[in-house]
């Protein structure tokens, strides 16, 4: 079966591309979800917070999520759930399975990856110990308090203070757990201040920076860890380890993009972020293939995830109204604490007339200056009172401005001190 746009992913960002594209023209849209229902991990999100961009309200996760499940259904958007994608072809020839339909195979015009991303395991940390029951992941216990019902334990250590870790916390305080401790490797937070202040600081629970788990202790179930401090080579000094006595032990160790697909298919990667490199329509190395959300790069608000993800449906729809043009490039570039810039490339015939530059930083930073160079000439200083990992940055890039330039070959963003 052929259709228009294939859209891989049913979460917040598959469903704001999904929109958008027949909002711009395109009738025949399938979106593949791999769970039993769309919306994603805002299902699980039960918390509030969400909206405040897109709808300028106050919404929790599975309310933002029935708005655009809402108007998908309005549009009468196609969707197949419980069905996974195997593989996808530089054709654009899409491989499934799910348990009704069997193996499917699907053509499309275009493809859009909104496969959003993944929690970071345990087998990653090397941490010491046996595999007692009581390890988690912040995202599993999540849904296991949210959406089944169950609590996984009474005295809780959360290891990293990401946005799940430090919303967890909470969680898990309210359901009647004590957390005792969240740790986190790095000098600073990765999660957003907001909610270090409304999870953290509104119920006392302490946040050790520079601390890591060195022990796992027990067999059969958890009954503690050993915490150290550690040093500017993120190695634990000696003489500072504490045991703390807990059933459950919590990770929010950082995110991964669900990028198996992308690899396989061959598009060209960014390391900093282990998503796809796309331009400013966000379309990847390979023509009529386009991403967004946290499978290119992982967000802090759903809010921009929605943002860049319509983008991606009307380049989409553009697309393949033959509307996408190929010239060459401008490359967009981070460099002196900026890790990355999204998009990496731009190619000012097929812009906007503005588009947003996003971007991460790779420590904190008070009172230095966001710079923008048009090759060497330096056309944006701004100074910022602080920015920090866990809160994406962004500015604003008009093609006007890229006009003056016709010869302009490399963008370059950089953190400048004062």
């Amino acid at each position: 079966m052929e259709y228009d746009i294939i859209v891989v992913g049913g979460g917040p960002a598959g469903l704001a591309a999904a929109i958008a594209a027949k909002e711009n023209g395109i009738g025949h849209i399938l979106i593949l979800e791999r769970e039993n229902e769309l919306g994603g991990i805002l299902n699980q999100c039960i918390h509030n917070g969400f909206g405040l961009h897109t709808f300028q309200e106050e919404l929790t996760g599975p309310e933002y999520a029935a708005r655009y499940i809402e108007k998908a259904a309005d549009y009468n958007i196609s969707y197949k759930l419980e069905t996974m994608v195997l593989s996808i072809s530089e054709d654009k020839e899409v491989t499934a399975v799910n348990p009704k339909d069997g193996i499917l195979q699907l053509r499309a015009k275009a493809v859009v990856l909104a496969m959003g991303c993944r929690e970071r395991p345990r087998g990653a940390l090397n941490i010491p110990g046996f595999r007692p029951a009581g390890i988690f992941s912040a995202g599993t216990a999540q849904r296991l308090v949210n959406i089944e019902g169950r609590m996984p334990g009474k005295e809780v250590v959360i290891l990293g203070s990401g946005d799940i870790g430090l919303i967890m916390a909470r969680r898990m305080t309210l359901e009647g757990a004590k957390v005792k401790l969240v740790a986190e490797l790095m000098p600073y937070s990765g999660g957003l201040k907001r909610n270090i202040v409304q999870c953290l600081d509104d119920f006392g629970i302490p946040l050790r920076l520079s601390t890591t788990v060195v022990k796992i202790h027990g067999k059969d179930r958890l009954r503690g860890v050993t915490t150290a401090k550690v040093g500017d080579n993120k190695k634990p000094i000696a003489g500072t380890e504490e045991y703390l006595s807990c059933d459950t032990l919590l990770l929010s160790v950082g995110l991964i993009p669900e990028n198996e697909l992308s690899v396989n298919l061959g598009l060209d990667m960014v390391p900093a972020t282990n998503g796809p490199q796309v331009d400013e329509s966000m379309q990847t190395s390979v023509s009529g293939i386009f991403a967004c959300g946290n499978v290119l790069h992982v967000h802090d608000l759903v809010d921009f995830v929605s943002q860049e993800a319509a983008c991606a449906g009307k380049a989409a729809a553009k697309y393949i109204a033959g509307g996408l043009q190929e010239d060459k490039g401008i490359e967009v570039t981070g460099t002196q604490g900026v890790r990355y810039t999204v998009p990496g490339f731009i190619h000012p015939v097929n812009m906007e007339e503005e588009i947003i530059l996003r971007f991460r930083v790779g420590n904190v930073y008070q009172n230095n200056y966001i710079s923008m160079y048009f090759d060497e000439e330096r056309i944006l200083h701004r100074k910022k009172k602080i920015m920090v990992p866990g809160e994406m940055e962004e500015l604003k890039l008009k093609k006007s401005d890229l006009d003056r330039f016709p010869a302009l070959q490399c963008i370059t963003v950089k953190i400048e001190e004062a």
